[in-house]
C-alpha cells in the first residue's frame, strides 16, 4: 500500500459495493480512519474476513486495509459517532419506473443520529437534480443542526468504471459541489486527499445533472448504433466496417458499438431518473431517453431472433437445440451482472425450448454455469458471445464451435456471424 499520510480524521462510507469499497480502501491508504457500513450481513462478514466481492479491489488489497487497523467494516452505524466526513454510496434502483431513494433516506437518517457540528456529508449515489438539497438536507437537519451554518453538505457523482485499468477511482477527475462556498471547500478538500483531480461546480444540482448527462449521452448513442445494426443487417451492410470507417475521422465522431443490450446501473437506470424528473416537474416526456430505453431494452429480443435464424439456417429449431452463451456479466472483464441483458437472452431461449448453457469465469455464484471446454463447444449447436471477456479462449471457440453468433465482434472470431 502507498505510504500513509497523517491521520486526517474519521470517514464513514455508507455502502461497500462497487463505489463505496474502492473509496474506503483508497481513503485508508491515504491515512483516513474508515468505517465502511455494509447492511448486508453476508457481505459484511466477507469484508471482516478480508474477502473482496468487488472486481476493482482484490482480497489482498482489502486484507492490507484491514491490517492497518484503519478500516472497520460494520453492518450498522453504531461506531459512527463523531465522524468528520461521511459519503453516501448506496443503490438507487428504479421501482416500476419510479426512482427508489429509500436507501439514501435510510443512510441519511442513520447519519443524522451521528452528526456533529462541523462535519461534512457527501452524496455520491446517482439521482435526479435536487436530491441533495431537497431530500438529504432535511433528513440530516433532524439532528437539530442546520445544513450550511452547522454542517457541510455536497454532491459528487461516482465515476467508477469496473475493470478499467487506465481510468481508475484515483485517476478519473471527480466533479465536486457544495450547498454553499464553505461546503464546496470541504467537499473538494476531502476528494483532493484521495484522488488526483477535482472539478468544482456551482451547486449540487449541476453536479447531479452532470452525472445524468454523461450516462444519457452514452445511452442514446448506444441505442443509435444498436438500431443501425439491425437495419444494416437487413440491408446486407456490415455495420462494423461502417463504424471502423467512420472512426477514422479525427474530429466530429465518437465511436460507439452495438451489443446485446445495456447493463449495470448507469445506462439502464440513470437516464430514466432524468426522464422521470422532467415528466414530474415539467409535464413533458424526455423523448430521446424514452426512445433509447425502447431500443436498448429490446436488444435481447433481437439477439434471440438472430439466434433463431442462425439455427434455422442449420435446419434446426430452437426447441431441443443446445445453445452455449458466453458471458453473463454486462461488460467485459468484470463479474458485474447488474441489469445484464444476458439473463434475458437465456430466459427467452429456454422459453422456446432451447437447451441453454452459460459460461462466465467472472460471475458469482457459478452453480448454474458451465466451464468452457472443447467438449462444450463441439456439442453446442450454436454459441452466442454476449460478453467478450479476455479470459475466454476465443481461439478455441473459433476452432471447435459449429456456428457462432458474435454480439461483440471478437477479433479471433473473424468467420463468426455478427450483429
Amino acid at each position: 500500500m502507498p505510504e500513509q499520510h497523517q491521520d486526517p480524521g474519521t470517514l464513514v462510507v455508507a455502502g461497500q459495493g462497487y463505489v463505496g469499497l474502492p473509496l474506503a480502501v483508497r481513503a485508508v491508504e491515504m491515512g483516513w480512519d474508515v468505517i465502511g457500513v455494509e447492511p448486508d450481513p453476508l457481505r459484511a462478514k466477507r469484508l471482516q474476513a478480508g474477502e473482496s466481492y468487488v472486481d476493482d479491489i482484490t482480497s489482498e488489497e482489502l486484507q492490507a486495509a484491514l491490517g492497518t487497523g484503519r478500516y472497520h467494516p460494520s453492518q450498522g452505524y453504531e461506531s459512527c459517532q463523531d465522524f468528520d466526513v461521511a459519503v453516501i454510496t448506496v443503490p438507487t434502483p428504479l421501482r416500476d419506473g419510479n426512482p427508489d431513494l429509500s436507501y439514501i433516506e435510510d443512510a441519511s437518517r442513520s447519519l443524522a443520529q451521528c452528526l456533529k457540528k462541523g462535519a461534512t456529508v457527501i452524496l455520491e449515489s446517482t439521482t435526479y437534480p435536487g436530491t441533495t438539497e431537497e431530500l438529504v438536507a432535511p433528513i440530516l437537519e433532524r439532528s437539530g443542526l442546520q445544513a450550511g451554518p452547522d454542517f457541510h453538505l455536497g454532491y459528487s457523482p461516482e465515476r467508477i468504471d469496473p475493470g478499467n485499468k487506465t481510468w481508475t477511482f484515483v485517476t478519473t477527475p471527480k466533479v465536486v459541489s457544495g450547498i454553499d462556498a464553505e461546503s464546496l471547500t470541504r467537499v473538494q478538500a476531502f476528494y483532493d486527499s484521495v484522488i488526483d483531480t477535482t472539478v468544482p461546480v456551482a451547486t449540487p444540482k449541476e453536479a447531479e445533472l452532470a452525472k445524468l448527462l454523461e450516462n444519457t449521452f452514452r445511452h442514446v448513442n448506444i441505442a443509435l448504433v444498436n438500431e443501425l445494426a439491425m437495419f444494416a443487417h437487413e440491408l446486407g451492410i456490415d455495420i462494423w466496417q461502417a463504424i471502423d470507417a467512420a472512426s477514422s475521422k479525427p474530429f466530429g465522431f465518437m465511436r460507439f458499438t452495438p451489443g446485446p443490450g445495456v447493463g449495470g446501473h448507469c445506462l439502464p437506470i440513470d437516464p430514466s431518473y432524468l426522464s422521470w424528473q422532467v415528466k414530474q416537474s415539467l409535464g413533458r416526456p424526455f423523448r430521446f431517453v424514452e426512445l433509447a430505453n425502447d431500443i436498448n431494452d429490446h436488444m435481447p429480443d433481437y439477439v434471440v431472433r438472430r439466434a433463431t435464424a442462425a439455427l434455422n439456417e442449420q435446419k434446426k429449431p430452437v426447441n431441443g437445440s443446445r445453445i452455449l452463451l458466453l458471458g453473463m456479466a454486462y461488460k467485459k472483464n468484470t463479474g458485474d451482472a447488474r441489469e445484464s441483458p444476458a439473463p434475458q437472452v437465456a430466459a427467452q431461449l429456454k422459453a422456446l425450448g432451447g437447451d441453454v448453457r452459460a459460461c462466465d469465469p467472472h460471475v458469482e455464484p457459478a452453480d448454474d454455469l458451465v466451464e468452457l471446454t472443447t467438449e462444450e463447444l463441439q456439442r453446442a449447436d450454436l454459441v452466442v458471445v454476449l460478453t467478450d471477456h479476455d479470459r475466454f479462449p476465443f481461439d478455441l471457440v473459433a476452432e471447435h464451435a459449429t456456428h457462432v453468433l458474435d454480439c461483440r465482434r471478437v477479433p479471433q472470431l473473424r468467420d463468426a456471424e455478427t450483429l
